[in-house]
């Protein structure tokens, strides 16, 4: 899930960043110290959206940066187990698929891609369903629920995907799980059974 937080920190402004405006320069430090980075509290961070507020430098002698306190906000991502998301395929290897999700990828491990025998063609380079002829390729627009979230620090992390359930997948897997709904024969009810209730 894509969030907003604002934050609180300190930042370093270099000499050669003076010249500018405070906000600007601040902005081009926090932009290099936070973008791309992964934290357990606020997930991927994707941009520095705007600087609130730069606090008056302080001066430590022997140093010639300037020292400030700063407020400002982010746009992160942030999934959280059980959520379904949506993306695309962008590789295919033999124990599952990888789903990119915006900023970063989730794995589809082989057991997790539906409810069939799967298996993986290396020519094509793709899976293939034995009874449902489901087919998943590179590129393929996909649906999926996040089973599982490692957010280590840095710049890695890892998510376990699934596809396996009703209408997860697929667009045309989707909408066969749909139509699949609507066309269920409701049980007979026979006139003694309707009496009787």
């Amino acid at each position: 899930m894509f969030k907003l937080f604002t934050i609180e920190g300190k930042i370093e402004i270099p000499p050669f960043l003076f010249g500018q405006e405070k906000t600007i320069s601040a902005r081009i430090i926090l932009s290099e110290d936070y973008e791309g980075i992964i934290t357990r509290d606020y997930g991927f961070i994707i941009a520095v959206v705007d600087v609130l507020q730069v606090g008056q430098g302080i001066i430590i002698p022997g140093n010639a940066n300037t020292f400030h306190e700063v407020e400002f906000t982010i746009l992160t991502f942030k999934p959280t187990v059980s959520e379904v998301v949506e993306g695309t395929v962008v590789e295919i290897v033999d124990f599952g698929s990888f789903i990119r999700l915006g900023p970063l990828d989730g794995l589809v491990h082989v057991s997790q891609i539906c409810d069939d025998y799967i298996s993986y063609e290396q020519v094509g380079n793709r899976f293939i369903g034995k009874e449902t002829g489901k087919i998943l390729e590179v590129n393929d627009q996909v649906r999926a629920k996040i089973i599982a979230v490692s957010l280590g620090t840095g710049r890695s992390g890892k998510l376990g995907l699934t596809m396996r359930q009703k209408f997860l997948g697929k667009e045309e897997w989707i909408k066969n799980d749909i139509e699949d709904e609507y066309t269920k024969e409701e049980p007979e009810v026979s006139e003694e059974e309707g009496a009787a209730e």
